[in-house]
């Protein structure tokens, strides 16, 4: 049955390619903000959700935890991998001009990534943040007149009729985002078998204000049963300094045993325990993206 899936839009992005790749042919729908795509979710506009949650090099897309957090209650159904190539993109009408340029336009995550470019190449540019690296290109697209580039990927070149003039300006090679697909349903039946698969459970975890050493308890919980851990963080709690609360990834899926084991521990010492989802990732090598430059 073919779903409705919303990501963060417009077309062309980053995250409209993620949904592509791993929800393909379903019905795709745009949406200008990463609040705004789980808001539909949560009303069941859309079936599911697609919104990024963490890059390679910037780390994790706090508005995305925040709003899974604090906003809805959604799930984390799925998630995938998939190789981030950022470029220099401009009008047509700017191609020769293009290192002359006063202004670039992109998502904040998008330019931090290619922080190094920008100072050594236009270290006077100044920077304008959109909501998505392709709704950048669909700026410069629409007002030729802007004294402009754009920093996002190949897809939202050819979508909107921008010229690539400087590839692969992101600082480091190895620049991955993960995507998680969020949804109030059952969807994993949406997914077709893939390559790369794993699973994953996510875990939010709050710890007793009046108990000394619980962080240490809380992984002691996770180590003893010999349960991988690949990501903990903290975020505050929103409820006064020092109140933070612990996202913790487990390199495996919700069994019968060992992770409701984890969670009967640490909520006996006082811990609240919160099962954001378990899910299956998948990874993509490629956006399967054309040759930019002759």
């Amino acid at each position: 049955m073919t779903k409705k899936v919303g990501y963060l839009g417009p077309e062309g992005s980053f995250t409209e390619a993620a949904a592509k790749a791993v929800l393909p042919g379903n019905d795709r729908y745009p949406y200008s903000t990463i609040p705004s795509c789980m808001a539909a979710a949560a009303k069941s506009d859309i079936d599911i959700a697609v919104v990024p949650l963490e890059n390679a090099i910037e780390g994790s897309v706090n508005m995305t935890l925040d709003y899974l957090i604090h906003k809805h209650d959604l799930p984390i159904i799925g998630e995938i991998t998939v190789p981030i190539e950022q470029h220099l993109m401009v009008h047509p009408a700017r191609e020769k001009d293009w290192e002359d340029i006063s202004n670039i336009y992109s998502h904040p995550q998008a330019i931090a990534q290619c922080d190094d470019f920008i100072n050594n190449n236009l270290p006077n540019a100044k920077i304008h943040y959109t909501n998505s690296t392709s709704s950048a290109a669909k700026d410069i697209s629409e007002h030729p007149g802007f004294n402009g580039a754009a920093i996002a990927n190949y897809l939202a070149a050819e979508k909107y009729g921008l010229k690539i003039v400087k590839q692969n300006i992101h600082d480091y090679d190895n620049n991955h985002t993960r995507f998680v697909l969020l949804s109030n349903k059952d969807n994993k039946d949406s997914f077709e078998s893939k390559e790369n698969q794993s699973g994953k459970t996510t875990l939010m975890i709050t710890l007793p204000s009046d108990y000394s050493g619980a962080l240490h308890q809380v992984l002691s919980a996770f180590a003893w049963r010999k349960l991988n851990l690949t990501k903990i963080e903290s975020r505050p709690m929103k409820t006064g300094i020092g109140n933070y609360f612990f996202i913790i990834d487990v390199d495996q899926d919700m069994d019968d045993v060992l992770i409701p084991g984890v969670i009967a521990e640490l909520e006996a010492l006082g811990c609240g325990v919160r099962i954001l989802g378990s899910y299956p990732c998948f990874l993509s090598h490629s956006l399967e993206v054309k040759p930019i430059l002759e």
